[in-house]
């Protein structure tokens, strides 16, 4: 579905990615990123999505190289990302912006996105009067909105309590393998991660440093050192 072969970016003289090999065969999976702060996390999300031009190496969709490709023209071949800053529209309620994305997206079915993440008790609410944590998923509910084939989320759970957080990766695991979605999450909520994503690459100074399932990534001493800790 997502291969990146040997990607790099950079910044003036800044190397903010070097050498990033990474490949997401199947649909209806949840593929964290992890890493400290200065990783390359979100250099990673943008080069993806076209919002930052590689300096070299190329990114594929199915098989596709889509490397030189704009940011519309990504979103209208399937790919959706959402950002660390909620961007729902404040002054429209939750059903009038959701209705309107999806219908120029073309949604065939709404309702199962608004029941999977549980947004009918807020539908007609305005979306800067309802609780941060609906917010949240509104904003996820957005980016879900229109079948994408590949989602990016950066930092979904930013500002959520363990009991939001848990609550949006469970609506989250829900509608990925419902509706096929390649899903890669950036997400500084490594117990999250480790426990909804069914695989993870971590980063490390722009560097890739291990891809694996969740139990191997979590015991490799590289990570471990650069990010866990002796707690993991």
């Amino acid at each position: 579905m997502l291969r990146i072969e040997d990607l790099s970016v950079s910044y003036g003289n800044v190397q903010a990615l070097s050498g990033i090999h990474l490949e997401v065969k199947q649909r209806g999976v949840l593929h964290g990123v992890i890493g400290p702060n200065g990783a390359g996390k979100s250099t990673l999300m943008d080069a993806i999505t076209g919002r930052r031009k590689p300096t070299s190496g190329k990114v594929f969709i199915d098989g596709q190289d889509i490397t030189r490709r704009s940011v519309h023209w990504r979103r209208r071949m399937g790919m959706s990302r959402s950002f660390q800053r909620t961007s729902i529209f404040p002054g429209l309620t939750v059903r009038d912006q959701l209705e309107l994305v999806a219908s120029q997206l073309g949604e065939p079915n709404l309702d199962e996105i608004v029941d999977a993440f549980e947004l009918r008790a807020v539908y007609d609410e305005q979306a800067d009067s309802i609780a941060y944590g609906d917010q949240r998923r509104v904003d996820v509910a957005l980016a879900m909105v229109g079948k994408p084939s590949l989602l990016l989320l950066d930092e979904p759970a930013a500002g959520l309590s363990t009991t939001e957080t848990i609550a949006l990766f469970e609506h989250l695991r829900t509608l990925v393998e419902r509706r096929g979605v390649t899903a890669l999450v950036v997400e500084h909520d490594v117990d999250a991660v480790f426990r909804f994503c069914d695989s993870i690459t971590a980063l490390d100074l722009g560097q890739l440093i291990v891809t694996g399932k969740p139990v191997d990534v979590r015991s490799d001493q590289r990570v471990i050192t650069a990010y866990l800790g002796t707690a993991a």
